[in-house]
């Protein structure tokens, strides 16, 4: 029985490292998309999409799945693909908005509906939760190595024309208006900054506390979207008990 116990648990942590990378590869292609989709898809003339090539070399993505990403914003092979958001509520009523990426908008609105409907969530109409968010920009620089206290970071984060920062132990978090975020993004670049990322994310203005007793069922629906295929960001206006966060 131990060595079944053990190879179980090895088994336990491979998946959980296979869903883990899964969704990173998941959030690059849609980084991938988007920058190609605004800047060509060239990177010897797209800053920010050399940008993204380097995060997916740096996380052992398949050329495949890079040449896939790039052909749909490219419209390469003949598959159209759309950008649509859904949104709804979770359980105990958090505002949740999903961004999808897709080429069959039947597959998708009806995979996304029974997420919300099999974990206590219900899908709302266009515009139901979309103005508790704000879009910005949304910057991360790491803190590893980089030889600049907080009250420096914060002015050359303003200098460049950013709003706000925020810290934690290993990142500054840089916000920006959502139509400035390439400025600011290339004034940091100039200052020599390398960052780690650089996008439009949407933030919301308030969060709801999720109910003790609704935190698993919760994180099944958030864990089911955000698995899907087509889906890339799932924007939530939650807030867990601390020891749920992780």
């Amino acid at each position: 029985m131990s060595g079944h116990s053990k190879w179980h648990n090895i088994q336990g942590r491979k998946n959980a490292q296979d869903a883990k990378r899964g969704k990173i590869f998941q959030k690059i292609s849609r980084d991938l998309y988007q920058a190609a989709k605004a800047g060509g898809a060239d990177p010897d003339g797209n800053a920010q999409l050399r940008l993204v090539m380097d995060k997916a070399k740096a996380a052992n993505m398949p050329k495949d799945v890079v040449k896939r990403a790039l052909d749909k914003a490219t419209g390469a092979g003949g598959a159209k693909f759309e950008e649509i958001t859904y949104e709804g509520y979770g359980p105990g009523g958090t505002a949740i908005m999903v961004a999808a990426l897709t080429d069959n908008k039947n597959r998708t609105a009806s995979a996304v509906r029974s997420a919300f409907t099999h974990h206590g969530g219900v899908l709302g109409a266009s515009g139901s939760v979309a103005y508790m968010f704000n879009r910005r920009g949304y910057i991360v620089i790491l803190r590893d190595g980089l030889d600049a206290d907080e009250d420096t970071m914060l002015m050359d984060a303003l200098d460049a024309g950013a709003d706000d920062m925020t810290t934690t132990d290993e990142t500054f978090e840089i916000f920006t208006d959502a139509g400035q975020l390439a400025a600011v993004r290339d004034a940091l670049r100039e200052q020599g900054f390398d960052l780690d990322t650089a996008e439009i994310t949407m933030i919301p203005e308030n969060t709801t506390a999720v109910p003790a007793d609704k935190v698993s069922q919760y994180a099944n629906l958030i864990d089911e979207l955000s698995e899907n295929d087509d889906v890339s960001d799932v924007y939530e206006a939650a807030e867990l008990p601390e020891d749920e966060e992780e």
